[in-house]
């Protein structure tokens, strides 16, 4: 992916792996907010209104944290409000990157590179060259590279300027879907990265473990309640929905998550289900990117870069019957 040092790049990303061998990921660093009248939000500095057309959304289709700024966009009516470009499905040596015209160019800058948005952007730059990350067209500064922020900021800031859809952080469930958020993140978005970036069997034995305890004890629950937090979609569900989008094809095998399939659980495997066939969820969502980006070549989980055919005859339009 790539990592930038006073705003220059560096092909080689340092190791973030501990001694022990577990995976630690880093800190998104560029965490301004987008509110109604601009003033500053719970991080960084204020003077971003969320005024329509003025911000433009980099992404890509195959990145579960991008994922969840997709559906918030769509779920929340702002796909005409928030211009996007998105990035090549699979990195290269110069991190996300471009065409020069088509789907996958900057429609913004014609950047040929991620970093470049990145150096052009966010001054003296350091940190990872992630998406997604959300940059203001009329001043050229980043506003935020972290998921869980862009999520809540495209579900409250533009309620008066356009935005529709359901509340995904109602505050009389925010203590459920904090809860929520934070078990599923370390142990299941976060978790299965973990066990598939392990470098030593006890850390991923560890891992692996918390995956699949937190996917039981998710199935266990949405046995008696509809979704995560109560009987309404939240942000907590919209979280976790990405992960169940690649699992079965992607985090089961590339990232050795294989003691349970998606499709194996009892109420697990419906619920994503009645997520994908809500309106404008299946548009986000890439099968097959997901397939090849997480099986493309790699020096320690596939040296020969050899695609798996399957896996075949996973229904995601089957009756959900979860009402």
């Amino acid at each position: 992916m790539g990592t930038m040092i006073d705003g220059v790049y560096f092909a080689e990303e340092p190791p973030q792996e501990s001694r022990d061998g577990a995976f630690r990921r880093a800190p998104s660093v560029v965490r301004n907010w987008l509110t109604p009248d601009g003033g500053a939000g719970p991080t960084g500095e204020g003077g971003f209104a969320a005024v329509p057309g003025r911000y433009h959304l980099y992404a890509a289709w195959n990145c579960p944290w991008a994922h969840r700024a997709l559906l918030a966009r769509r779920l929340k009516g702002l796909d005409d409000i928030i211009d996007a470009s998105f990035a090549r499905p699979q990195r290269t040596d110069q991190g996300w990157v471009f065409d020069a015209e088509g789907a996958f160019a900057d429609k913004l800058h014609g950047a040929a590179a991620l970093h470049e948005v990145y150096a052009r952007s966010a001054e003296n730059y350091t940190g990872r060259v992630t998406v997604p990350l959300v940059v203001d067209t009329k001043t050229g500064r980043a506003v935020s590279n972290e998921s869980a922020d862009i999520v809540r900021i495209f579900n409250s800031a533009f309620a008066g300027a356009g935005a529709s859809g359901p509340d995904l952080y109602p505050a009389s469930r925010a203590e459920a879907i904090e809860g929520w958020n934070a078990r599923i993140y370390q142990s299941v978005n976060n978790g299965v990265y973990r066990a598939g970036f392990a470098r030593t069997q006890d850390a991923y034995d560890a891992a692996v473990r918390d995956v699949f305890e937190t996917l039981d004890a998710i199935d266990a629950h949405l046995g008696t309640s509809r979704y995560l937090a109560g009987e309404h979609f939240t942000e907590a569900d919209l979280r976790l929905f990405p992960t169940l989008a690649r699992f079965d094809v992607a985090y089961h095998s590339a990232f050795k998550c294989n003691i349970r399939r998606l499709i194996d659980y009892a109420h697990l495997w419906p619920y994503a289900r009645a997520i994908y066939q809500m309106p404008g969820v299946r548009e986000t969502v890439k099968f097959d990117v997901y397939r090849h980006g997480y099986h493309s070549r790699s020096a320690l989980r596939n040296p020969l870069g050899i695609v798996p055919a399957g896996p075949v005859g996973i229904d995601w339009d089957a009756p959900h019957g979860r009402g």
